[in-house]
């Protein structure tokens, strides 16, 4: 092993005992305790990040993931995933301070933000990071000015109207200002290295994936035509984090790989990246949030439970943290976060009532989920919410909400020994260009390709 990740950084969980369980205790506790605030916090599942990455190599083996730190920053995902063999994608100077501060080589640091400033470029160019990110001239003039030894990847646009968070209405350069870009780069002794795309978040059409790649080869073509040596391609992310997506990991790798077999062909010398951040964290969180208010109010329609004699109400229950802190996604992906009772429902809790979920700012806006069937809740009680790991931690709100929930990492024993017993490349301070070398997922063991990054265009089939 690295060393990035050690025993005392996480519960170790025997076989037989579960998140849940892990969960329960934690409440009972936070419940029982006769001091300080009662407060929310995550329960982190570190084996699932194990597992997804597993998953990973086995359906995209050509393809070597760096993970997107904006996603989530908390310490112990950085340190699973370091301790995987990821490189890491920041968007500034905090995040590179911050993998590197855990260990991670420069050369395993994309620093991908399409809109640098200046003196987050002067950053990486003092701390050996060489790979930027860029699509319009004035980004490349102030690289060619701030760090004349970087190597530059040109983010081209995707068709992202499907997807749920678009990319390309802001980021990207169309094909038709590629070539000038690329000879405006050389002219201003710039190299550019390669290419990226991305297809935004929410996509679900996995052929979306197709088009861009093949966009890629042709400004690969140009590239190479111009005297850059072109030899990275970078996926760019959108991949979903859980299960129950409405599109499958497996049906996008297909895609990609069909793709890839297509316009970069294995042996061709291109080293392929991908940045994900919600395929890791998404489902390895889970979060319990204390209810610390409720309101009753009555209806005027007539609901199914008059049907049994009760008069018709509605619940409002207050958490404290709403959608200005954790719960941003309703406000960002339209999410519909789902509760789950911490505890079962006593008898008298058996009949249902429309309830709504609210947060603790005083706003219409900070609404969490309405149009629930809950039974009677009272203040004090836990909810859960799985699938809670993509842009949660740090995201406190200052309105109101907590500034940083507790999280609690855990591990599965079978997870740990899986995770030490992988075969994880040599940590010696290699150029993430040179060599293509793709990890093991530890059941198996994928021969090492060794590829000289040169690039030969060939005809577009």
């Amino acid at each position: 092993m690295a060393g990035y990740l050690s025993e005392s950084d996480f519960v170790m969980v025997e076989e037989g005992f579960s998140t849940r369980d892990l969960l329960e205790e934690l409440t009972l506790g936070a419940s029982q305790a006769t001091t300080g605030k009662v407060a929310a916090f995550f329960v982190a599942d570190l084996g699932a990040i194990v597992r997804k990455q597993f998953c990973f190599l086995k359906c995209l083996p050509r393809v070597r993931p760096f993970y997107t730190v904006k996603c989530n920053s908390s310490p112990g995902v950085l340190k699973v995933l370091a301790e995987l063999g990821l490189g890491f994608s920041c968007a500034n100077k905090a995040e590179m301070e911050l993998i590197q501060q855990i260990g991670v080589p420069a050369s395993k640091i994309i620093y991908t933000n399409p809109c640098k400033q200046i003196t987050q470029i002067k950053y990486a160019a003092k701390h050996g990071i060489r790979l930027l990110s860029f699509d319009n001239e004035m980004e490349l003039a102030k690289v060619a000015r701030s760090h004349p030894s970087a190597r530059m990847v040109l983010c081209i646009a995707t068709d992202d109207s499907h997807s749920l968070s678009r990319l390309s209405m802001e980021f990207g350069a169309s094909l038709k200002s590629c070539r000038h870009l690329l000879e405006n780069a050389k002219r201003s002794h710039v190299e550019v290295v390669g290419v990226s795309f991305h297809i935004g978040s929410g996509c679900p059409d996995p052929q979306a994936y197709a088009q861009p790649i093949a966009d890629a080869r042709l400004v690969f073509e140009m590239g190479t035509e111009l005297g850059h040596r072109m030899h990275i391609l970078d996926l760019g992310g959108g991949f979903p984090g859980f299960e129950g997506a409405k599109v499958r990991f497996e049906e996008i790798a297909s895609v990609i790989n069909s793709a890839l077999d297509l316009y970069f062909p294995e042996g061709c010398g291109v080293d392929i990246l991908a940045e994900l951040g919600r395929y890791y964290v998404t489902s390895a969180f889970t979060l319990a949030v204390n209810v610390i208010a409720k309101k009753e109010v009555l209806l005027d329609q007539p609901s199914r439970e008059e049907e049994n004699g009760v008069v018709s109400k509605s619940i409002a229950y207050h958490l404290e943290e709403g959608v200005y802190g954790i719960f941003n996604s309703v406000l960002f992906d339209n999410a519909c976060p789902t509760p789950i009772l911490q505890k079962k429902p006593s008898t008298e809790q058996l009949l249902l009532h429309s309830s709504s979920l609210w947060g603790p700012v005083l706003d219409g806006w900070d609404c969490v989920a309405e149009g629930l069937w809950l039974p009677q809740l009272h203040v004090g009680d836990w909810l859960v919410f799985e699938n809670m790991g993509a842009y949660t931690v740090g995201m406190g709100s200052l309105l109101g909400g907590t500034q940083a929930c507790r999280i609690t990492y855990a591990m599965s024993r079978v997870a740990w020994e899986a995770l030490r017993g992988q075969l994880l490349p040599t940590e010696q301070d290699e150029d993430i260009e040179g060599v293509c070398k793709p990890l093991s997922c530890g059941w198996e063991i994928t021969d090492t390709l060794c590829v000289g990054p040169v690039f030969t265009p060939a005809s577009i089939m």
